[in-house]
């Protein structure tokens, strides 16, 4: 009744599009709900009470638009409409929520998302509207949980302006949480200092090298690997839906062709609706927690990488910490000439040595990039590869902390018995893992 005449602040609270037609738009409601003849439509009566509470919240005026919500959800509950009670619950939530009174809006958000789980289509609904408050209440991860939900959920449902919505919200957490995370300046850092001091000591282009040059580095990468909260683990046989991998493969070579950039040696490209699409109907967090008993979050970014040329590779690194926990690349398209003597591979160093990984198309690999040193060998004759890279949060973030990393190894490499200063590539780089606006 009133959706065009309200739009959203910075903070994603609901304000006036223009405050005098909003004004008497309402008005007019009320004077609707006044005139109403005797023995109307309980339903109708309904339906213009919520509508003039929503509309005086947004006005500002919260005494009497939670005197009118309360009254549309005692019609709701009397007429055993839980779909309206809850949606209802909702709205009175945000009421108390803009009137400073948190503790009451929490309740009602509780009862909501509780009563929504009978009705899977309202539930998005009510993790939105949850996320935004926890967001509010500076509960910034667990508002970012919920809105990852919600967005999943909106994903599978395929409503573009809900999902524009949650991605709004999602953009909004992410915002606060960079503005509050303290040492991602360090971490960034330290990620750049890893990957010279890696690079100017070994290389994936050359494996011939790995059993000369790993002693010199085993001490270093045991320092850093044994903080893993993920260590590799190639999956070969998970049973996502062939038509959705092909979507993809198809998706990311015309983004590859017409928006991609080099980095690090190899192509990346910028996710879109297929990728949207395979995120909102494959638990991937699930997949993650029972390959590593490590719960994570829904993947909250990803970005298409591909190879093409012979030769090609990607040299040893170490992500930022923001890509997350956890890291799940799986395999898009990959072809290859069978006469070749050696295939390309997803390359990791532990503390045992070089472990090397021949992904097919479907299979993936799930590790720990910002503490996992990888990479890719060199393309053969013939041979192209089109990958996916989700990123995961761990529910439990506690233990990620780079003041607890052990000391960067010197950046420098001996040349002629001077120490040089090691370049510094730049470190592995994503997009928010949302549709296109």
């Amino acid at each position: 009744m009133l959706q065009h005449l309200i739009t959203q602040d910075e903070g994603l609270r609901m304000v006036p599009a223009d405050r005098d037609k909003l004004a008497s738009a309402v008005e007019g409601l009320r004077e609707d709900l006044r005139t109403l003849p005797e023995g109307a439509d309980a339903d109708r009566t309904r339906v213009l009470t919520r509508w003039i509470g929503i509309g005086l919240v947004v006005l500002g005026d919260y005494d009497d638009g939670r005197a009118f919500l309360r009254q549309a959800l005692d019609l709701a509950v009397a007429a055993d409409n839980s779909r309206s009670v809850i949606a209802t619950k909702l709205n009175l939530g945000d009421a108390h929520r803009y009137a400073g009174e948190l503790e009451t809006a929490d309740a009602l958000y509780r009862g909501a998302l509780d009563a929504a789980r009978e009705h899977p289509e309202l539930v998005d609904f009510a993790l939105q509207h949850f996320g935004k408050h926890l967001m509010e209440k500076g509960e910034l991860a667990a508002a970012r949980t919920h809105l990852q939900e919600s967005m999943r959920l909106r994903l599978a449902k395929g409503d573009a302006e809900l999902i524009e919505s949650t991605g709004a919200a999602l953009r909004r957490v992410e915002l606060l949480i960079g503005r509050t995370g303290a040492g991602d300046e360090e971490a960034a850092r330290r990620s750049q200092q890893w990957n010279s001091w890696l690079q100017a000591r070994t290389t994936a282009r050359t494996p011939d090298r790995w059993a000369e040059d790993f002693p010199a580095i085993r001490d270093a990468v045991r320092d850093i690997t044994e903080h893993q909260r993920v260590r590799p683990v190639h999956l070969r046989d998970q049973p996502f839906p062939a038509g959705l991998i092909a979507a993809m493969a198809d998706e990311a070579e015309k983004a590859v062709a017409t928006d991609g950039y080099l980095h690090n040696g190899k192509w990346n490209a910028a996710v879109g609706d297929a990728a949207n699409r395979f995120a909102g109907q494959v638990d991937l967090a699930a997949v993650v927690e029972r390959a590593t008993v490590l719960e994570v979050e829904q993947p909250h970014t990803a970005v298409y990488i591909a190879y093409a040329e012979e030769g090609q590779f990607l040299d040893f690194h170490v992500d930022k910490f923001g890509f997350g926990e956890a890291s799940l690349i799986l395999c898009l398209k990959h072809d290859r000439s069978t006469t070749a003597p050696t295939v390309s591979t997803t390359v990791f160093i532990d503390a045992n040595g070089y472990l090397e990984c021949d992904l097919a198309s479907g299979g993936c690999v799930v590790f720990d990039g910002a503490l996992t040193p990888h990479g890719r060998t060199p393309l053969g004759a013939g041979e192209s590869i089109i990958l996916i890279s989700f990123g995961f949060r761990a529910r439990d973030q506690a233990p990620r902390m780079v003041t607890h990393l052990p000391p960067v190894p010197r950046c420098g490499y001996q040349v002629s018995g001077q120490i040089k200063q090691a370049p510094e590539p730049p470190v592995y780089d994503a997009t928010i893992l949302r549709p296109k606006s």
